[in-house]
């Protein structure tokens, strides 16, 4: 027997659907998986960001751009400064999942192969 459990998922619309999959195209883009772990450390300005992420302002714009409309990412003005942070909490944990995830089978693939 397997050791999942199968968990009731409630009906979802394929409008509903559509948003989550929206959501995810957001985290297919490296750069902003970059930003992300930047922000993981705290809130930042975009300039902190550049610095930090090795991105050009005008990529940390756009794509910090992207993740607010997901609702991801949030930000504010503090004098001339935009500040970002984390909105989503969710997130950190999701991205934690996904690493250890692929840390584990890219492990099993290499002791399949021999290695150590």
């Amino acid at each position: 027997m397997s050791a999942r459990t199968h968990k009731k998922h409630h009906a979802v619309s394929d409008e509903a659907l559509g948003m989550v999959a929206a959501w995810f195209r957001t985290l297919s883009e490296p750069s902003r998986l970059k930003i992300l772990r930047t922000l993981e450390e705290g809130e930042k300005s975009i300039s902190e960001i550049v610095e930090a992420s090795g991105l050009t302002q005008a990529n940390v714009s756009r794509h910090t751009q992207s993740l607010v409309e997901a609702g991801i990412v949030g930000r504010r003005r503090e004098g001339l400064a935009v500040i970002c942070f984390i909105a989503d909490p969710t997130i950190t944990s999701l991205c934690d999942n996904v690493c250890n995830n692929l840390l584990k089978r890219l492990t099993h693939q290499v002791k399949g192969l021999g290695g150590a």
